[in-house]
């Protein structure tokens, strides 16, 4: 056995062997820590001559940065601060195949109206917006935004393919271009009387553009000089309704209901907007030109019939102009248990008539808009958006009521009723009123209250619902002519919201179920059109 001196002495031992091999190991790391550290002063040496060598530059590079400008260099204008945003919409639509469209009726009124130039799928350039704001003081912008995708004037409206020219009345039969002009009525080879527009059938042959409509926004806009108040004068969007003035890239659906299509138009004049308690309370008042009619209508001899009428970027057609209001409240606004909830109404008055008569030298003057009209549009609309546990969930309605008079030649009179040079054309008709209504509900997952729980991919999901429903079948009365009798078409749209990254990247796929009118009238029969629609929308916005 080891004795206490033995024990003490090789422990001793043992105690120097390992401070000499530590030692050693100690010698040896900081050996390779010297080399490391030698290693990478060579690699940052080497990667600093490759920074410093020149670029190479071509001629037109060169001269470009002489004068302050290239892929290095910051963006400037001479004044003021530019901002350029864009919007773009490709579609794909496909519908219901029906060759005879909804007047078509071989036995009771021999109306001929054909369907084919709507009921053909096909993809679209929906909208291809580019925006110029220039903040050229503090108190003074400008704003310029084009489309020329709204030049294109081939195109049906997916939801409603039996309108004409693509807005959202149907009031005229559809004839094929092969049909001979005989002193303005379309007839067939046989010389039989065929009522209608070759309109549509010659827009999709053609592949026509029609009416100043590339230009929308061009206006300035005072902000800044009384409080709370900002002065607009141009061109721009008649602050009537909400739906149609929202932002195309903002939309719920592919496309906006029959009431927000009607409000979606340009028009000049000049106009204010007041904002009150963090923008709950907010009003807008304006004076516009109102050239043509509310309903959109206008005609052509040239091209067979009613074309789609536009105001913008026009003449006045009389010295008269439309006055509107509009106002906004929010009674609740960013509650985390009630949501928000948006109200708001207001109208439009004008007096806006129509062209003159077909007859020649009928009117009382042969100057423009001889038929003078007390025109109304009226509207009102709600959103509400909850919160607490019904958080992603919303609800939008919209209603209007819409009086005006149709321009001369533009409804038809299945019973040949009429007087003018056509018996088959209403010649002048009186001023009628036309309403309807949207309503439609929505949830968004990733607005929800599973947005922490849901993947990724699922939450960007929103599924919707829209039914709406619009006086827009219109024809002459078959006993008292210059009466127009209307009728209603509703639509139920189904709607998947894909967001890719916001509205700035969004994909929208509605399926619509559209319901034609049903006429009880011995002397009028409608065709039971099929004309359901499918439409795909990929977006982007900037």
């Amino acid at each position: 056995m080891l004795n206490k001196r033995s024990f003490v002495g090789l422990l001793a031992a043992l105690v120097m062997v390992c401070s000499c091999a530590l030692r050693a190991a100690s010698e040896n790391t900081k050996t390779e820590i010297d080399q490391l550290k030698r290693d990478i002063e060579s690699l940052r040496a080497q990667l600093n001559k490759v920074s410093a060598a020149p670029a190479s530059r071509g001629a037109v590079d060169r001269a470009l940065e002489t004068k302050g400008y290239g892929p290095d260099q910051s963006v400037k204008t001479k004044d003021g601060r530019l901002t350029i945003g864009g919007l773009l919409q490709t579609w794909y639509y496909a519908p219901q195949t029906d060759q005879h469209a909804l007047f078509d009726d071989p036995v009771i009124n021999a109306t001929s109206d054909t369907n084919e130039a709507a009921e053909n799928n096909s993809f679209r350039i929906r909208r291809a917006e580019l925006r110029f704001k220039m903040d050229i003081h503090e108190n003074v912008s400008a704003t310029v935004m084009i489309d020329p995708a709204q030049e294109a004037a081939s195109f049906p409206l997916v939801t409603f393919n039996q309108a004409n020219c693509g807005y959202i009345f149907k009031s005229l039969a559809n004839v094929g271009t092969q049909f001979a002009n005989v002193n303005g009525a379309q007839v067939v080879p046989n010389g039989t009387p065929a009522p209608g527009s070759t309109l549509a059938i010659n827009n999709v042959e053609t592949g026509a553009g029609v009416l100043p409509r590339l230009l929308e926004d061009a206006y300035i806009n005072y902000h800044g000089v009384i409080p709370h108040h900002d002065f607009t004068v141009g061109q721009f969007q008649p602050f009537v309704g909400e739906e149609g003035t929202r932002d195309n890239g903002h939309l719920d659906f592919v496309e906006r209901s029959f009431v927000g299509l009607l409000d979606n138009r340009w028009d000049l004049g000049a106009a204010f907007h007041g904002m009150w308690w963090d923008d709950r309370f907010q009003y807008w008042g304006g004076v516009y030109d109102g050239a043509g009619n509310l309903f959109g209508s206008a005609t052509s001899p040239t091209m067979g019939g009613v074309q789609s009428q536009t105001s913008e970027n026009r003449a006045a057609t009389t010295s008269r102009k439309d006055i509107g209001y509009r106002i906004m409240l929010r009674p609740i606004y960013c509650n985390e248990t009630w949501g928000n909830l948006e109200i708001g109404g207001g109208s439009l008055y004008g007096f806006e008539g129509s062209s003159n008569s077909l007859t020649p030298l009928s009117a009382p003057d042969n100057g423009l808009s001889a038929v003078k009209t007390n025109a109304y549009d009226h509207f009102a609309w709600l959103c509400y958006k909850p919160g607490c546990a019904a958080c992603g969930l919303w609800i939008r309605a919209e209603m209007k009521w819409l009086r005006d008079r149709m321009a001369p030649g533009s409804v038809i009179d299945l019973a040949g009723n009429g007087t003018g040079p056509d018996a088959n054309i209403q010649e002048v008709g009186k001023p009628i009123t036309t309403g309807g209504f949207y309503a439609a509900m929505g949830y968004r997952l990733g607005d929800s209250c599973w947005q922490d729980t849901c993947p990724c991919w699922i939450k960007q999901f929103e599924f919707a619902g829209r039914y709406q429903q619009y006086q827009n079948v219109l024809i002459a009365d078959s006993a008292v002519p210059d009466h127009t009798d209307v009728y209603k078409t509703g639509v139920t749209t189904a709607a998947i919201n894909y967001y890719i990254k916001g509205h700035d990247a969004k994909i929208q796929m509605n399926y619509n179920f559209v319901d034609n009118p049903k006429v009880n009238n011995p002397n009028t029969s409608f065709h039971n059109t099929k004309d359901d629609s499918f439409v795909v929308n990929f977006q982007v916005a900037f």
